[in-house]
């Protein structure tokens, strides 16, 4: 079964091309006081329960988009289940979480605040705080007739979130028809992670985000998690390790890789994935090509995120 599976794989990607793969599109419509309203939440601790957690706690903005630890913490310390992944192109993912148990960004937005472990709080409470700071009331009338509320809150956050992209990577201007984006090595990498069949699970606009793929194809993935991702919500055995393809956009900020957070290097994981997903023992310097391409897909911080915003 493993061994068709990786046939299937090297046999589709001789017809596979960069039209696979989309750039981003540089110009996202958005509702400017929502934003600004989103990213004022974004980055509140009232969020949380006892005031020390907000999202931007977890997502550093100006760098990956994740919190570069292996595992998140929450309040009181709390130590989370599973790896944080990018808030960044977010929008692009087919489903939110590793489990993809949000079917969208409305429906992550309530799960770190409800999280136990996370903000551990809930939106009545949140609201009362909020409500007592006269300011952020009044800019919520200004764009909510209903002012503060649990759909305002979400709304707000989730527009934030939608403008958080990162366009113009150095492979979305080769994509764009710019030959000189990309140096030979990045092109040469460009081809062999299609020639490998990478390509088969990451692809699309954010190069990853639009499918579930079992995490050990060929030989298991050695974890200490006992998350089982898909399965924790279905309860098949046939959903057992399968988990959400992460997006490679900004993949070179965003260690440590995987749903365990257990590779600090790019290069390891790269090596990895070529162990238990294809069973194929790679040249090293195939590994340092496809590295070399995977660099060059991190794009610019949108406009709305300042260097100071951490």
């Amino acid at each position: 079964m493993n061994i068709m599976f990786v046939i299937l794989i090297m046999l589709n990607t001789i017809i596979l091309s960069e039209e696979l793969i989309t750039p981003i599109p540089d110009n996202i419509e958005y509702d400017k006081q929502k934003v600004a309203l989103g990213k004022k939440l974004f980055f509140d601790t009232r969020l949380s329960a006892d005031d020390t957690i907000s999202c931007a706690s977890c997502h550093f903005l100006n760098d990956g988009g994740d919190d570069n630890i292996a595992l998140p913490f929450g309040i009181g310390g709390k130590i989370g289940s599973i790896h944080t992944p990018t808030v960044y192109n977010s929008r692009y993912n087919l489903a939110q979480f590793w489990d993809g148990r949000a079917a969208n960004l409305k429906e992550q937005a309530s799960g770190p605040i409800h999280s136990p472990v996370e903000m551990a709080t809930n939106f009545k409470d949140i609201i009362k705080k909020l409500n007592k700071d006269k300011k952020l009331v009044e800019e919520f009338n200004s764009v909510y007739k209903e002012g503060i509320t649990k759909y305002s809150i979400i709304d707000a956050i989730v527009e934030f979130e939608n403008v958080l992209v990162t366009p113009n990577a150095p492979f979305d201007k080769f994509l764009k028809g710019d030959n000189n984006a990309l140096d030979s090595l990045e092109k040469e990498g460009f081809e062999l992670f299609k020639e490998y069949g990478c390509i088969a699970c990451h692809n699309g606009v954010n190069i990853g985000g639009n499918l579930f793929q079992k995490v050990g194809v060929v030989k298991k993935f050695k974890t200490k998690l006992k998350n089982l991702g898909k399965f924790n919500l279905t309860n098949d055995k046939n959903d057992k390790n399968y988990f959400k393809v992460p997006s490679l956009r900004n993949i070179d900020k965003t260690a440590p890789y995987f749903h365990d957070g257990s590779v600090d290097n790019l290069k390891d994981a790269v090596l990895i994935m070529f162990e238990v997903q294809l069973g194929i023992d790679p040249k090293d310097e195939d590994i340092e090509k496809i590295v070399k391409f995977l660099q060059s897909l991190n794009g610019e911080l949108p406009s709305i995120i300042q260097k100071s915003d951490k």
